[in-house]
């Protein structure tokens, strides 16, 4: 079945999204938040989008159930995986994470990444 919507199909806007802080979502110095997601629209396939805060301290070891693009917007970032792989990470840089990669997340003072998973909302 297709979920297509009949006639024309309006886009949305956030505006100063990334102004507000995430919700906190691990240890004392990381947050996340979804901004939006394609899972109405498109339940077997959905995309969600949205933005990723560290500050310093705890580092961050995830483990991604999914694929997900990140953009580093503000601060800095240092990253690494289990195949050894380090990148000192600032505003610009584009990563890509397949499901199934464990990486680090770490900073010396914060970091402010934009990204797109394919996963339901909230579900990070």
């Amino acid at each position: 079945m297709d979920s297509t919507p009949a006639g024309p199909v309006a886009m949305t806007h956030y505006a100063k999204a990334q102004t507000v802080k995430p919700p906190l979502i691990a240890n004392e110095n990381a947050f996340l938040g979804d901004v939006s997601s394609s899972e109405k629209l498109d339940p077997a396939k959905p995309i969600s989008a949205g933005f990723y805060r560290l500050e310093k301290g705890t580092p961050l070891v995830y483990e991604y159930t999914y694929h997900e693009m990140k953009v580093i917007v503000e601060g800095s970032f240092d990253v690494s995986d289990e195949a050894g792989n380090k990148v000192h990470a600032v505003p610009g840089d584009v990563f890509y994470f397949p499901k199934g990669s464990k990486i680090t997340f770490t900073t010396d003072d914060y970091g402010l990444g934009f990204y797109c998973g394919q996963r339901p909302q909230d579900t990070a």
